[in-house]
């Protein structure tokens, strides 16, 4: 199936901005902005970035949810493209996503374990049996941000692929508009239950109960469709600058929606609904530019590596430089991402030819 390009380099955008959102809380989460050391209107510009810099940093959380919009994308890209050459096989499909999801994920923990440079904030126990069957919601409190926070993502995953075949019928059967309809009323409901009519965890709300971040999921899987059926005007919608600027209107209501328990059960689809808009506005620019295009769409490509990796690497750095400036972490910030990109493309690249070459070498037995 060809890629589209700034597609992943939608991802791209969106994992980094997530693993700088990990390493600028570490550094920065319990400080304050330094008193302004110049006077008049130099210190009035530096206390406008300063706030600025600071509130767009905060905006990055919501990365997350980009990066569900544009898996949810992938997801049912790649699975209509299947379908559209015959029946899926969904037992095929299913040993095809667990064998794309697992080995990375366990590549990861090892990581955790041997790794110099890691941020080992628990004692390795029992818990790590469920983490590895990727179970994080049992006993949700204990398990879920268990050695490293960034797996409940994994959880809630594994969640998504177990009922996709579901999600997958229903989009087809009643087209992508009222899929999305059905599917956003499902997770809104359940949201209300979970925050307002019976308060529980918030952690169920996060993704530790993947039907709370369906609408998220459904939203990327009825664009897929939109696509597939209008490639031109999507494209042009969020490529050049349209969504671009309804995103940037939109993005102060969606951040209104934090006002309450009630408003909240929309905030996690609105604000990643609006980052998605802007992240992919910025990809349609950085795809007219060859060599940076490559390099973003190279980071989205292998996000996943990434995505597993990062966070105990950046909160151990980030606790080690928590007395430097301001500037001086900003410049320590991008060969810190370089650096943990080529490290989690590598470790995808070769786990992935790995269990490409072990699953051969089966059919090849077998044959």
């Amino acid at each position: 199936m060809k890629r589209l390009l700034w597609l992943d380099i939608s991802k791209g955008l969106a994992i980094l901005w997530v693993v700088y959102f990990h390493f600028y809380r570490t550094y920065f989460e319990h400080g304050t902005l330094p008193p302004a050391n110049w006077s008049g209107l130099a210190a009035s510009v530096e206390t406008v970035l300063g706030a600025a810099w600071l509130k767009v940093s905060e905006l990055a959380l919501h990365a997350v949810g980009v990066f569900l919009i544009l898996s949810g994308w992938a997801l049912m890209r790649s699975t209509m493209r299947r379908a559209e050459s015959g029946t899926v096989a969904w037992g095929a499909w299913y040993c095809a996503r667990l064998l794309r999801l697992y080995p990375m994920y366990w590549v990861a923990h090892l990581v955790y374990l041997l790794s110099p440079f890691i941020a080992r904030l628990e004692p390795v126990d029992s818990r790590i049996i469920l983490s590895l069957l990727g179970l994080r919601f049992i006993d949700i409190q204990m398990n879920l941000m268990y050695l490293n926070a960034a797996w409940w993502y994994f959880s809630m995953l594994i969640q998504f692929v177990f009922i996709f075949p579901l999600l997958f019928w229903t989009a087809r059967r009643l087209g992508p508009g009222f899929f999305l309809l059905i599917a956003c009323a499902a997770g809104f409901f359940t949201r209300y239950l979970f925050l307002v009519a019976w308060p529980q965890n918030g952690l169920w709300t996060l993704g530790g109960f993947a039907i709370c971040r369906l609408p998220e999921f459904a939203l990327g899987m009825a664009l897929a469709m939109w696509h597939s059926r209008s490639s031109a005007s999507v494209e042009w919608f969020l490529l050049r600058g349209a969504g671009f600027v309804i995103g940037l209107l939109f993005y102060p209501v969606a951040l209104w929606l934090y006002h309450n328990a009630t408003t909240y059960v929309f905030v996690d689809f609105a604000t990643g609904a609006c980052c998605m808009l802007e992240i992919i506005g910025i990809a349609g620019i950085i795809s007219l530019f060859q060599e940076p295009a490559k390099v973003f769409g190279l980071v989205g490509a292998y996000s996943y590596g990434l995505y597993l990796i990062h966070q105990p690497y950046v909160i151990w750095l980030g606790l080690r430089i928590r007395q430097v400036p301001i500037w001086a972490f900003l410049l320590i910030v991008i060969p810190t991402l370089a650096a943990l990109s080529a490290w989690g493309m590598f470790l995808e690249k070769g786990t992935n030819s790995l269990v490409n070459k072990l699953v051969a070498a089966k059919k090849h037995a077998h044959a």
